[in-house]
Formats: C-alpha cells, structure tokens, sequence
C-alpha cells in the first residue's frame, strides 16, 4: 500500500478523531502531521494491509495520549517552580483558544458538546471513534487495544452516561426551521 493513499484515505477522520480529543485545532492539525510522519517512517513494518485504518488510528491514539502525559507533567512542573504566571502571550493564546472553542461548540451544538466533553476520556474517545468518525467495532478495539466486548460496553456506558448528563443539563426544543435544538438549562440555585 503506498503512503499517499493512506495519507488520502485517512487524514481527514484522523485529524477529526484528534480534534475531538484534544479540542485545539493548531494542535490537531501539529499531531495529524505527526500521525502520517510515523505512518511514512514504519510503513514497512505493517504486516497486514487490511488493517491499515486501525494501525494508523492507533498511532494518532498513542500521539494524543504522550500529548496528555506531557501535558499534565507540564502544569506539574509550573506549580512545583512557580512559573505560573500569565504574560501576554498566555493570555494571547488562552483567548484565541477560548474563541476557537466557542466557534466549534456552536457549530456541533453548545449544549451536547460541552456535554460530551464530560464524559470520562474511555467513553468519550470509543463513542467518537464508534458514533461520530463511523468506525466499527473491530476498528475501534484494535485502535484501542481492547477487546470488542470492552468497546461495546464502552460505547453502552457512553451512551448511557450522556443520556443523563444530557437530560440533567439541557432541554430539547425544535426550533422554527424543524430542527432539534438543545440549550443548556440554567443552573439551579
């Protein structure tokens, strides 16, 4: 299989799978990039091009998670040092990211999205990968490492849990277009 074609077949879902995980499009886009750089360097090392989609998954999946334990190293770290102050170019970049994440919270609904992001990251990543990226089950087990069994309680949970939290937080209308619109409830005092 040549890389162009996995680059061609894949890096739209991949970067959509990254983005929903880690919500920064500029880092989305930094960790796709790296996804098919690894894909290109270890081509040879695929032993079964039929899963081609689950290894490449995989690798995005294991990018967003090293991002993760960095990350939570990072803040470790500024707090041990003291080094938390914001200058302007935090607070630059903590606004640029607020807007961004406003713009896509209104485009995939304020209300569900802000609730997906509740979700436990187990549930919440199966569902995207299962729900919103269409991937089958097998798909999902093998980009995870878990067994099929596990997605599909993964995805009964997830699916339970956001019932709730939805039912809880929002309230459903159909708006004067015919579509279902969810606003968050104001919070009870």
């Amino acid at each position: 299989m040549e890389f162009w074609e996995i680059y061609d077949g894949h890096s739209a879902k991949v970067r959509k799978f990254i983005l929903s995980l880690l919500r920064d499009e500029w880092l989305a886009d930094d960790l796709t990039q790296e996804t098919f750089l690894r894909v290109q360097s270890n081509l040879d090392t695929l032993k079964d091009p039929s899963k081609v989609s689950a290894w490449v998954f995989r690798i995005a999946y294991n990018l967003c998670q090293d991002h993760f334990r960095r990350a939570k190293i990072s803040k470790k770290e500024e707090r041990i040092n003291g080094n938390g102050e914001n200058d302007f170019g935090e607070a630059f970049i903590q606004l640029e990211k607020s807007i961004q994440k406003e713009l896509e919270q209104r485009q995939m609904g304020e209300c569900v999205q802000e609730q997906i992001d509740l979700l436990p990251e187990p549930l919440k990543t199966v569902l995207v990968l299962h729900e919103i990226l269409g991937l089958d089950q097998g798909e999902v087990a093998e980009i995870l490492g878990i067994t099929i069994e596990n997605v599909k309680v993964r995805l009964h949970r997830g699916k339970k849990k956001l019932k709730t939290i939805l039912e809880d937080a929002c309230s459903f209308e159909i708006d004067e277009r015919g579509v279902l619109v969810c606003t968050p409830d104001k919070p009870k005092t």
